[in-house]
Formats: structure tokens, sequence, C-alpha cells
């Protein structure tokens, strides 16, 4: 009871005023809603709004706060009446309470030096306000005189009956700070009782060397020499026994207190995490409110609140849920007249549904409505230049889904204050993604929309899996991994410049970590690559490393704002031995090997198959943006024995020529960024490449083609019918020197 009046000692009554009023407005708001939408009553509930409405006024009567103990006391007058003629809070009325409900909040939330200044400014529409609520008189007992200021202050420092306490946010991140070092201490103990028990071997090594030294002092004696090894060998095992001692005392203490640091951790957990209905408890007023201004009529029901979820979660969840459920109110249900000329009942549903699975926290919202219409999608997205009508005709439903989720998409043609800027569902991808959480969609045409979020249960702590790059240890959140496995190093495979092996049927793409984080790597790769899949919808990944350290529940701790965003680094922790561990951020990693693997700016990780032994192959650089071309022209010139490389455009393929040594360029003339004469230019007038031969290879057959081609310094200028005989492979054969046998007649 102490730490809870120091926790408090601090706080203004005001302050304390206003945590009231959050609690009792969100009260009063619910049974308001409840009874517009005539849900069955009965004298208790009308009963606990109204003495909800007379404890607000009579604490707002302590604070000075007179506008708010007005409406107040005219809203006790509306419940009493209620109770005798439920029916008379209406629709209409039921605007008017919920009018008066938010000017209290305004009140609430207005600092505390400037009451006196919106009493009066808002006196106007106080007095209104209080006019709309009027009913007819009703028989109602006196009310009891109100008790002296001086009797309430000090009940509002007092637990509640049912045993609540008020505690303020730092000292739950105090008390869960301190529960952190908690367990890194304990997790020194098994290192130290290590140590003893390394000193319990030497020990018994001392003591094994001394026995055998005594039996040979047995034929040669020294002068007191058998006294003083027999007093020394007493000692010694005194020592010994009492090293055991210690060891299993340190070994029970170990247990108890990694067995209490648990318990104490779990138990900080509890005291962060609040009941859902805490934080959605805004969103019937906010779904009856925006559904009224549509003109829709719409139930919204919650399915768990009472789930239990991490305030730190709970706080960004009403952003995250208020932006799905504006969308379900405007994209997906129906006006009621839509929905009774397609057999639905007039009144849509939106449902919000929480629970914990598998260690997570799910939640859905899900509606009734229309659905997502994917052809709708598919013309968009070709509209707009996403892609050609080709491939978004091949697109399935669930990769067209995904476009909601683009900066600036939305499927409406008109913007309104509530929809068709397209920031909805991408702030929520960004969020989700943000808390380490995924976000899934799911749509059937005519029945409804379901949106599935599954979040971490705590921001801070996860489970993690750790790794080992150049000998510093690192950590991937397990709801971003895929899986970790090992892979033979000649299983791996490259092509178009890309490594990548295949995993489950997959083809998953390989980055080294050294290389994502500047570090020199291994002059030679191990025979088994240690690899971190990560999991991403679009082009898994495999994050290369050098040793798989197993999986850890770590407590996270920002990394000091100071520092900025440091790439690829999401934030800390410290491991069972107090070594700090930096927490990757999965989806800049993501980013950083799908840049490098674009750029083609990826160093090799392994070889691959050794070459069978022989004379060095010839190699050959073909560029072409083709990949049918790319693909022919590399498949003829292996089949030749020529060791071949590919690039997708001239670009491409002038980096790769600078920093690699090759015998011979085959290049095409139109591509993308640096076409093929220009191509052909730049090797030539380059003082190391200018003895390089170039064939270019074209569909052009003009003349005036050929000589622009010879001009620009091409050794040869072959059209791309040349695949048809052995032009190209003789013209190669005859640039690089090499003879063939002559097929015998």
């Amino acid at each position: 009871m102490n730490a809870f009046y120091d926790d408090t000692a601090d706080a203004s009554i005001f302050a304390l005023f206003r945590a009231e009023a959050d609690s009792t407005l969100a009260t009063l708001s619910a049974g308001v809603l409840a009874l517009e939408k005539g849900c069955p009553s009965n004298d208790g509930q009308l009963e606990a709004l109204m003495r909800a409405a007379h404890s607000l006024k009579g604490a707002a009567r302590i604070v000075g706060a007179q506008a708010a103990v007005r409406i107040a006391h005219t809203l006790e007058d509306i419940f009493v009446a209620a109770q005798a003629d439920p029916a008379t809070i209406g629709r209409t009325q039921g605007d008017h309470l919920l009018g008066a409900i938010d000017l209290l909040r305004q009140i609430a939330h207005t600092p505390e030096s400037e009451i006196s200044v919106w009493d009066s400014a808002q006196a106007e529409a106080v007095d209104r306000a209080i006019a709309n609520l009027k009913l007819p008189a009703v028989a109602r007992p006196a009310p009891t005189p109100e008790p002296d200021a001086t009797v309430l202050r000090p009940a509002l420092n007092v637990p509640t009956p049912d045993g609540f306490v008020r505690v303020s946010t730092d000292t739950l991140n105090r008390l869960f700070a301190l529960v952190s070092e908690t367990q890194v201490e304990a997790r020194w103990l098994p290192a130290f009782g290590s140590q003893l028990s390394r000193l319990r071997r030497i020990q018994r090594e001392i003591a094994a060397n001394l026995t055998t030294h005594r039996a040979r002092w047995t034929f040669s004696p020294l002068a007191g020499a058998d006294e003083s090894l027999a007093h020394l060998q007493t000692r010694l095992d005194h020592f010994g026994l009492l090293l055991q001692e210690r060891l299993a005392e340190l070994e029970n203490f170990d247990s108890r207190l990694t067995s209490l640091a648990e318990r104490l951790h779990r138990e900080a957990v509890v005291i962060r995490m609040r009941p859902l209905a805490d934080g959605v408890a805004g969103f019937p007023r906010m779904v009856r409110d925006v559904a009224r201004q549509l003109g829709k009529e719409i139930r919204f029901d919650v399915e768990g609140a009472e789930t239990p979820v991490d305030r730190e979660v709970l706080e960004k969840l009403e952003t995250l849920i208020g932006h799905l459920l504006r969308n379900a109110i405007d994209h997906g249900i129906e006006f009621p007249a839509e929905r009774t000329a397609i057999g639905k009942p007039p009144i849509g549903v939106i449902r919000l549904h929480a629970s914990h699975r598998a260690g997570r926290l799910l939640l859905a919202v899900s509606d009734d409505g229309s659905g997502v219409d994917v052809e709708l999608i598919r013309e968009t997205v070709a509209a707009r230049g996403l892609a050609d009508h080709a491939t978004a005709a091949r697109l399935s439903e669930e990769e067209l889904l995904e476009f909601l989720f683009l900066p600036a998409f939305s499927l409406k043609t008109q913007v309104t204050e509530i929809s068709g800027r397209g920031v909805g569902l991408d702030a929520v991808q960004t969020m989700v993604r943000s808390m380490r959480g995924s976000l899934q969609i799911r749509s059937t045409r005519g029945k409804g929309t379901r949106f599935e979020l599954h979040l971490p249960l705590t921001l801070a702590v996860t489970r993690a899996l750790i790794f080992e790059i150049a000998e510093e240890p690192y950590a991937i959140p397990l709801s971003a991994i895929a899986g970790a496995v090992r892979v033979a190093t000649e299983t791996v495979c490259t092509s178009e410049g890309r490594q990548y092996f295949t995993h489950e049927g997959q083809t998953v793409g390989l980055v080294s970590g050294h290389q994502l984080l500047g570090q020199p790597g291994p002059a030679r790769p191990p025979a088994q690559l240690p690899i971190v899949i990560l999991q991403d919808s679009r082009q898994p990944y495999g994050l290369v490393v050098d040793r798989l350290a197993g999986e850890r529940e770590i407590v996270v701790h920002p990394l000091d704002p100071r520092l900025g965003k440091i790439p690829n680094i999401a934030a800390g922790a410290l491991l069972e031995d107090g070594r700090p561990v930096l927490i990757f951020d999965a989806e800049d990693l993501v980013r950083s090997m799908e840049k490098r693997s674009r750029e083609q700016s990826l160093n090799p990780i392994a070889t691959g198959r050794d070459a069978p032994a022989g004379p060095t192959r010839k190699r050959i650089l073909v560029a072409d943006d083709s990949l049918t071309v790319r693909e022919l022209e590399r498949k003829l010139l292996e089949s030749r024995g020529y060791e071949v490389e590919v690039a997708v455009d001239g670009m491409q393929a002038w980096n790769t020529v600078r920093a690699r040594a090759f015998d011979l360029v085959i290049s095409d003339v139109d591509m993308p960024r640096m076409d093929g004469l220009s191509l052909t230019r730049l090797i030539k007038a380059d003082a190391r490449l200018r003895t390089l031969p170039v064939v270019i290879v074209s569909y052009k057959d003009r003349d005036e083609d050929r000589i622009l081609g010879l001009e620009a310094g091409a050794d040869h200028y072959l059209t791309k019918a040349s695949f048809q005989n052995d032009t190209l492979a003789q013209t190669v054969d005859l640039l690089l020197g090499v003879s063939r046998p002559t097929a015998a007649p």
C-alpha cells in the first residue's frame, strides 16, 4: 500500500480526476450505445449509469470543473428518468447523450489552468447540450447532500473494493527493468558454477598427483617428506570436500533463483497486460458515428474482450484497428437497401475477435459485406501501370489482394473524409510490421472480408534465434523466420549472377551476413552453410551466418534514439552470459537483400560443385535483356566447354567485366540502362580491356546496323539467326583460338 501512495504522491488531484473520468466516460458511452440499440436493460444497468454520472459529478466538483458538474448532474437525472421508462432514450436522445459525454471528455483533457477559461468560452455549448437533454420531470428521491471535498480527497487515493490500484507506467517500466536485470544476474550463476567445477577438477588432479608421488617416494624416502605429504593430502581432501559442498549449495541456489526470476518475470508481464476491452472501448461509438454518417446500419460485436494484451501493444492497436474498422464500414458493408435486395439483413455486422494462439495474439476484423472485388483490383493494377495487362491477367487472387497494402492504392474513385486516399491499409501494414507481426487478408465476393493480425503477446520480450557472424552474436525474432537449415556447399547454384538453393520446393536466394555487415568473409566456405531463412511473402531469402546458437527468450532493449536508424538493426538485448546482442530488423534486412540482389552487388558465397581437373576453361560474359536469349546462349556455349556468366543489361555487364576477368563478351544492342554499342565503346576505350573481343548479336540485320556495331569497336556483328546454325559457336571458337576436331566424312 505504501508503494501505491508513493507512486501517486506527485500526481495532482486533477490528473487523478482525468484518469477517473476516462474510465467513467467509457462506461457511460458503452451504456448509452446499449440503450440506443434497444438491448434488454434492467434497473440495475440504469442504476449503474446513474451512479457513474453521480460519481463523476462529485469528482468534477472537487477540481472546480463547474461545467462538468452541471452536465453530469443532468445525465444523472436522465438515467433516473429512464429507470421509470427506458423507452425515453431513443436514437435522437442517444445523439444528445453522446454529445454531452464528448463535452465531458473535452473538460477532463483540458489543462487544469485553463478550466475556468474553457467554462467561459464554451458556456453556450454547455447550455445547449443541457437543454437538449431535458426530459419530463419525474419523481425522484431527494438528493443526498454532497460530502465535503476534504472528505473525498483521500478517497481518490484509496484502492477500489475490487482490489485494483493505480500504478503509473514509469513504475511498471522500472519494475520490468529490474526483472530484466534479475534474469541477467540469475544467468551468471551457471557460468560461475562451471568455474567452481573446474576448480574441483584441478583439486582432483593435484590430489591424484600427490598420491602418485607419495607412492614413488616410498622407495626413496626423504626426511619428513612422508609426514608433509600426508598432511598436504589431508588438507587437499578437506578442500575437495568443502568445494563439493559449496558446489551443491550453489546448484540449489541457482535452481531456486532461476525459478524465482522466471516467476517474477511472468508476474511482471502479467502486470503489463490489460484486457483488450480497455483499448477498444471507443470503437462501438466510432462505428456508430461513421455508419450513421454514411447512412448505413451496422452492429459491432467484440469477441474475447477480456483477452490480456501487453499495454504497449494495446496502445498501438487503437490506430491500427481503427483503420480496419473504417475500411470495413466504408468498403465492406453495403447500404441497407442493397443488403435487402440481395437477401441479407439490412443491418450489417462487423466483428472484432481476439484470442491467444500458439504464443501470439490473434486479432481478426471481419464483416459480412460485399467482399473485395478482385477483378476491379486487376483492372486498377493495369490502369495504374503497376503491371501490364498480360501480367495482371495471370495474377492469382492472393497476389491481387496484396496490392491493397501498397501506398496510395485505393479502389475508391472519390476522396472522402473516410477513405479514398489509399493510406489506410498501407498504414496498417507498416504498423503491424513495426510490431514484429504479420497481416493476412481473406475475402469472399458477396460474403465478406476478414483481416487477421498475428502479433507478439508483448513487445518487451521476444523469442529469437541467436546466431554468430564474425564471432559476434545477433538475433532475429522467430516470428520473422521461416526456418534455419544447414546446406551443403556443393548444392548452392548460381543463376543470373545470384546464388540460391532449393528448400521445400522453393528457390531461396542467398546473401552473406558478412557482406551485409561490411565484414570480411571466411577465406574458404565451410562444407555446411548455416542459413537463416527469412519469412517473406514475395521472395524468401537466406542469410548465411557462421554459427547457429539456438533459440532464446530475450528482453528487448530499444537503442538510444540519438543513434538514429541503424541499417538492418532494430534493438538490442543481453544474453545469459551478459554479452550484448543486436536484434536484426527483419523487414529492413529483406529490403537490403533485395537491393543488393537487384543491383548485382553480391559477392559469391560458395563456389558450388568443383570443376573437373583439366585446363582452365575460357570465360565468356553474355549480356542480353531477354531471359530466353541469355539461357540459349549460355547453354550453347557451356555445351562447348566454355564457362559462361550472364548480365541483364549493359550497365551490369560493364560493372561485371571490370570486376572479373573474361576472355570474350557477347552483347545484345537494345538493352535498358546501357545499350550494347555504348558497352562496346566503353570496353574498347579502357586500357585494360581494349584487347577483349566483343561480339554483337542482334535482331537488327541492316547494313547500317552492322556498320554502327563495327564502328563502336565490335570484333564481329552477328544476327540472332546465327543460333540456328553454328555461326555463333564457330565465331567464338575463332576469336578464342579454340580448334575442334573435324567430323569424319
